[in-house]
């Protein structure tokens, strides 16, 4: 398929004519309906090229040619209805950040850093606190024995990474994951988690495999420490899976891990790595799971798996799973939620616009691609039923009413109103005959609370609703890159380097992960012989 392109006079004028981002640099809007024209990498030489996204037998498909390595076709989305849904719910209002860490002639994505043509602040900080880890996943991003080298930064390089999200403008970063590796393995780990409390994140993650949360003492410590939430590897309920996704049975260490997490009074977010014959066929039973333990599991994350390294067309046809694929999955395998339930991240951003409206402050807001995220919030009752919160909302209605009330109450002098508006709109499009019984409308009040208070909703003796947030994230590889997507990606690793960068910039494609880690390590080799008893924390291959 031929793809057309614009030429350099028609495209600069277009520019010209173009909002400002905070930085002064031209704000590209998000092209929307299919088909269209996107920037995408060829998967070989990830040189920039446009691609073509279309639907296909209900699919979205994504083709593109490089002049050199010739023409590559993937599955975008594996539905085209959801995807053209989910536009329809992009406020697409970023304006990205007053002071990015690369200025100047920029061009995405061989300028991250965050350069100043991103449009969207951080949401959610990642550190890597080390690349070690004491499993040898085939499917990971990052591992020692693989690259050969060991990346730790010390503590003073942990704290100038972390200052860095606080010095963000104009929204300073707040929530922040450690990950890895197996970040549980750096040295000062607990040190680290004081310190980012200390600087004023209000609240502190830790992506892990669990196997050190097997130790009771180590996760009272962690909690102690300051850590909120465990992102808990969790690929399934039977060992096959784990053989299969992390070389290991790992069963029993997650189910020890769970409960000591529990017992330490954390919160839990299952994080699900989606491949195709693989593990798809158990998203319904991981969902069963995660209501039966909602008392420590606050949310999933199922992300599609991605191909970081070079796969034929025919495995990729066949392997590659999309957010819809598990989202109609769930649905077909529980009857508990349906495709229709699911909406992108940036659904809830009209809420952020009004909090910031009458507070007359620039908020955290989730302003992301539509296309990178699903996402359906439960609310369980006692007895275990879990109902998802648009079949007794009104959700698009009051989604639209809020964002205009947002509008309206920036430029009000009378805040005090917009309460009162706001309230009646939540009143107005709840229906109580159709909410899980005994879910009053005080009481759901109540349980809306806990999805922002972490210390409402959770626990053995809390009597009111929980609530529990199911969704996907699915990030990009080099067969479906699309730079319109990283230009407004909100999840952020920081660097020794003293930069910003966009998630599947750090993780896939141009992949900066690779350029900062060798940057900023030892040999493998090297290391062990420095740390001694340590180096067994790495399995030699």
């Amino acid at each position: 398929m031929s793809v057309s392109t614009t030429s350099a006079s028609s495209y600069a004028a277009k520019l010209e004519k173009m909002e400002r981002t905070l930085s002064g640099y031209p704000r590209e809007p998000l092209q929307k309906g299919l088909p269209k024209t996107i920037q995408s990498l060829c998967p070989q030489c990830l040189k920039v090229i446009p691609a073509e996204l279309y639907e296909e037998n209900g699919k979205v498909m994504i083709e593109k040619t490089c002049p050199e390595h010739g023409e590559c076709k993937d599955i975008y989305w594996g539905d085209a209805e959801l995807y053209l849904r989910n536009e329809r719910w992009s406020f697409d209002t970023g304006y990205g950040i007053s002071n990015p860490n690369v200025t100047g002639d920029v061009s995405c994505p061989n300028s991250c850093g965050l350069c100043g043509m991103h449009l969207n602040h951080t949401v959610l900080g990642n550190i890597d606190l080390t690349n070690r880890c004491n499993l040898t996943c085939p499917i990971c991003f990052a591992n020692a024995n693989v690259t050969g080298y060991v990346y730790e930064p010390t503590l003073e390089q942990v704290r100038a990474m972390l200052q860095t999200y606080r010095d963000e403008r104009p929204v300073a970063g707040r929530i922040i994951q450690f990950s890895g590796g197996e970040p549980t393995l750096n040295p000062q780990f607990f040190e680290i988690l004081t310190l980012a409390e200390k600087m004023g994140f209000s609240h502190i993650q830790v992506a892990s495999n669990g196997i050190n949360f097997t130790d009771l003492d180590f996760a009272m410590r962690a909690k102690e420490a300051g850590l909120h939430t465990i992102y808990l590897q969790f690929d399934g309920l039977n060992d096959e899976i784990y053989k299969a996704t992390r070389g290991r049975p790992l069963l029993d260490v997650k189910l020890k891990a769970i409960d000591n997490i529990r017992k330490a009074d954390m919160k839990i977010a299952l994080v699900c790595t989606i491949v195709r014959g693989v593990n798809d066929t158990a998203v319904g039973e991981i969902l069963r799971f995660a209501i039966a333990n909602c008392d420590v599991i606050a949310a999933i994350s199922f992300q599609p798996v991605c191909f970081t390294g070079r796969i034929s067309h025919k495995d990729r046809m066949s392997k590659r799973i999309t957010l819809p694929d598990v989202m109609i999955g769930l649905e077909e395998q529980t009857g508990i939620v349906n495709r229709y339930d699911f909406y992108p991240l940036s659904f809830v951003n009209p809420f952020s616009k009004f909090i910031g409206a009458l507070r007359g402050e620039e908020i955290t807001n989730f302003t992301c691609h539509p296309h990178c995220t699903l996402c359906a919030y439960l609310v369980i009752d006692d007895e275990g039923k879990a109902v998802p919160m648009s079949r007794f909302i009104d959700v698009e209605e009051l989604v639209s009413t809020m964002d205009k009330l947002a509008e309206k109450t920036a430029r009000s002098r009378f805040k005090s109103f917009a309460k009162i508006k706001a309230w009646n709109a939540l009143r107005k499009f709840y229906h109580e005959e159709r909410a899980p019984k005994g879910l009053s409308f005080t009481k759901y009040l109540h349980t809306l609370n806990g999805m922002l208070d972490k210390k409402v909703g959770r626990g053995k003796d809390v009597k009111t609703f929980r609530t529990m947030m199911v969704g996907g994230m699915h990030f990009m590889d080099a067969y479906n890159y699309d730079l319109s997507r990283i230009k407004r990606c909100v999840i952020h690793f920081s660097a020794p380097d003293g930069k910003l960068y966009s998630f599947c910039s750090y993780n896939s494609g141009i992949v900066y992960r690779n350029r900062v880690e060798r940057a900023h390590s030892i040999p493998l080799e090297e290391w062990k012989s420095v740390n001694g008893c340590l180096a067994a924390a790495i399995k030699d291959k």
